[in-house]
């Protein structure tokens, strides 16, 4: 028997987009401050567990444009590993130590000076993986129930 979670349904298409806000300023942050790729990608799936937890799992699968299991394991963890690897290598290829970082300062028009970083790809590598692995496992979980 369904319960009726019209409430808990209303307020959750409100709260994953404060959710997922807040994972893209939490990984921005983490150059600087606590926070980084692993605790915005951590953030950043529990809005889908939010979603699944609200809804049914198979009306957030319905309404992803393409299968979420895929985008997991495909997408997001082996695009996300590669660019982690990718920018660790990227600092033997101009005879630097693995992980060595870059950091490069660019004068934008409106914006003024940027501050560009290799971390910040790392972190992205390291924010996708964790997206990816998240939504493998919960998506495992809800098929064995």
């Amino acid at each position: 028997m369904k319960s009726n979670d019209v409430i808990l349904q209303t307020v959750t298409k409100f709260v994953v987009f404060i959710i997922l806000t807040f994972s893209v300023d939490l990984f921005l942050a983490g150059h600087h401050y606590p926070g980084g790729g692993f605790v915005g990608g951590l953030v950043f799936a529990s809005a889908f567990v939010l979603l699944g937890l609200a809804f049914d799992l198979e009306t957030v699968k319905n309404g992803a444009p393409i299968d979420l299991k895929r985008l997991g394991t495909i997408g997001f963890g082996a695009l996300g590993a590669l660019m982690a690897v990718a920018t660790g290598l990227g600092g033997l290829i101009w005879g630097e130590a693995f992980l060595s970082q870059s950091l490069f300062l660019v004068e934008l028009p409106l914006l003024g000076e940027l501050e560009l970083s290799t971390v910040t790809l790392f972190e992205a590598g390291v924010a996708f993986t964790v997206i990816g692995v998240v939504l493998t496992i919960i998506l495992g979980i809800s098929e064995g129930v």
